[in-house]
């Protein structure tokens, strides 16, 4: 596979004083599912802003590079017309339109021939979005929201899809799901970035993934790798800790910076 996305040494800050991401590299290989994974405020969301051009001025140092063309730098605009589709923490739904209109924003600007077959790929991953077309977006689940994000990325046709903690707040069943609808989304050749805290589904769907802390890559590998280190496992996979200790992840988490092998 070759390389379609590539970070190198980027350095990113805020209010031009407060640094986010020092020293940052990562590939994403095309067709692969590649995750970032780290506690809050580690820089995650930072990174895929930093790559959609979200952040103005940003990266300060370093580069950028997509499909072999450098565009740090560039208006987030035109980095979406390369085909790098962000769907943010929020999802970035129109909530006051219905689930149709908010999946015909996602055809806007097209007019190619395969316009129904993606529509219908679309239900066909997500029913719910067919049978509730005409209901307003606010009025649907935090699942069914993230349906719907999903469904009107795709239908940009993105070559690269970032996503934002994509099971944030959903239900354990809904959360598997729209995995699942991520594996479907893969196998049509789409490269995804996907950011997250629930290692465990992120790792199940992944090729490659990386661990962040504190604005810098602390350790990367294949997913098999990743599951299998010693540190991944208690503090992000819960294995080899104690009930009480998993239930207090303040706790948890001063125990890790303490014993961390990295």
């Amino acid at each position: 596979m070759s390389v379609l996305l590539k970070v190198s040494c980027i350095e990113t800050l805020y209010f031009d004083r407060i640094y986010a991401l020092f020293g940052v590299s990562i590939e994403v290989q095309e067709g692969e599912i590649f995750t970032v994974l780290g506690p809050n405020g580690a820089g995650k969301t930072t990174l895929l802003k930093t790559v959609a051009g979200l952040l103005k001025d940003q990266p300060k140092k370093g580069e950028i590079h997509f499909a072999g063309q450098r565009i740090d730098g560039w208006q987030p605009e035109a980095i979406a017309r390369l085909g790098i589709v962000y769907v943010p923490e929020d999802r970035g739904l129109f909530k006051e339109l219905t689930v149709e209109e908010n999946l015909e924003l996602g055809l806007w600007g097209r007019r190619d021939a395969d316009v129904a077959k993606d529509l219908a790929f679309v239900h066909s991953m997500f029913p719910i979005l067919k049978e509730r077309a005409r209901q307003q977006a606010e009025t649907l689940s935090g699942g069914e929201q993230q349906m719907l994000a999903l469904g009107r990325a795709m239908l940009r046709r993105p070559r690269l899809l970032m996503l934002d903690e994509p099971s944030l707040g959903l239900a354990p069943r809904i959360a598997k799901s729209v995995y699942e609808a991520l594996a479907a989304i893969s196998r049509t050749g789409t490269t995804i970035l996907l950011v997250e805290q629930n290692a465990r589904l992120a790792l199940g769907v992944a090729q490659r993934g990386a661990i962040f802390e504190t604005g810098r890559v602390v350790l990367e590998g294949t997913a098999k790798e990743l599951s299998e280190n010693a540190d991944v496992r208690e503090v992000y996979l819960g294995v080899g800790t104690t009930e009480a200790s998993a239930q207090d992840s303040t706790k948890e988490w001063q125990l890790y910076r303490k014993k961390r092998r990295w």
